[in-house]
């Protein structure tokens, strides 16, 4: 399997339309949003439109995931969240949900769900006041993991590329979409 995760520096920052982005790039790629809070009327599936996609976990409440878990009954393990890529072979596009250090559950953070799937992060920002601290803080934790960092994605234009490329000894591409989402 080959292809990238994608995490934020916080939820609603646009890691849906830079997934929508690269999916359209990469028609041959399969999309996954392994776990989707406030659906519906959320869904980043549909939002992204991908030709193909796998299933995930869908919970109600519009809230982190191991609140919406708990309000519907459930605890979520990581072996449930997985269960959809038993047997896949590809290219995958993967969407996290909210930032970096979201629980699913007691114990299990989004970091252990991206440990466990084993492809590259891309780190995805708003490029806005408080942008460099945010980006910073994100990549040292996946770092901090043993995770590998593909690269930071700045939606918009607020001119911080230079300087969380170089304090974070990063690669940085700016709003690849042309625009401010």
């Amino acid at each position: 399997m080959n292809g990238v995760f994608i995490t934020g520096t916080d939820t609603g920052i646009g890691k849906t339309t830079y997934a929508r982005w690269l999916m359209g790039r990469h028609t041959d790629a399969t999309y996954w949003k392994p776990v989707q809070t406030g659906s519906p009327p959320d869904d980043d599936t549909a939002a992204v439109g991908a030709a193909r996609s796998l299933p995930g976990i869908r919970l109600r409440e519009p809230v982190s995931p191991h609140l919406a878990a708990a309000l519907e009954g459930r605890t979520l393990t990581l072996d449930a969240v997985l269960a959809p890529l038993a047997g896949f072979e590809g290219t995958l596009v993967v969407e996290g949900a909210g930032g970096l250090l979201v629980p699913f559950a007691p114990g299990i953070l989004q970091t252990d769900l991206i440990a466990a799937v084993g492809l590259p992060v891309v780190v995805v920002a708003r490029d806005r006041l408080g942008t460099i601290n945010h980006t910073l803080l994100t990549v040292d934790a996946l770092r901090s993991r043993g995770l590998a960092v593909a690269g930071v994605v700045l939606l918009g234009g607020d001119g911080n590329r230079a300087a969380i490329e170089a304090y974070g000894d990063v690669s940085v591409v700016e709003d690849p979409l042309g625009r401010n989402p």
